[in-house]
């Protein structure tokens, strides 16, 4: 099976993507992770304002298979929550790149964007 990875941004080992627009990040999950969840069927992210670390877990997303950890590509500031996933979760499995995002950082650490995968290197890692 062949999953769409965009190139236009970076990839965790955890399947997280991190889509860059200036100081800015966009994060969700990839096209690869909603498959192996199965239906989505609620997310539990953190609020704006909230701090998130690199590596380490903000927030939670549930399927009909399991409950996973989301885990945050970059450390900074919450500047958005896509509110519409609270009442559709399943617009991650619709649209894991558009309307399915989860939620945008302000970096506070640029840097930590070279530790991500290109698009090709998570090809690689999911083949």
């Amino acid at each position: 099976m062949s999953f769409n990875i965009p190139d236009d941004r970076q990839y965790m080992e955890s399947h997280e993507y991190a889509a860059r627009d200036g100081d800015t990040v966009r994060v969700g999950i990839s096209d690869f992770a909603q498959d192996e969840l199965g239906d989505v069927v609620f997310v539990e992210l953190p609020d704006v304002g909230d701090s998130v670390t690199h590596d380490e877990a903000f927030g939670v997303v549930e399927s009909i298979k399991a409950v996973s950890d989301l885990y945050a590509p970059v450390s900074g500031e919450v500047t958005a929550v896509n509110e519409d996933l609270f009442d559709a979760p399943e617009l991650v499995n619709d649209d894991p790149y558009g309307d399915g995002w989860m939620l945008e950082i302000e970096m506070s650490d640029e840097s930590e964007l070279d530790e991500l995968l290109t698009a090709e290197e998570y090809d690689d890692q999911i083949a």
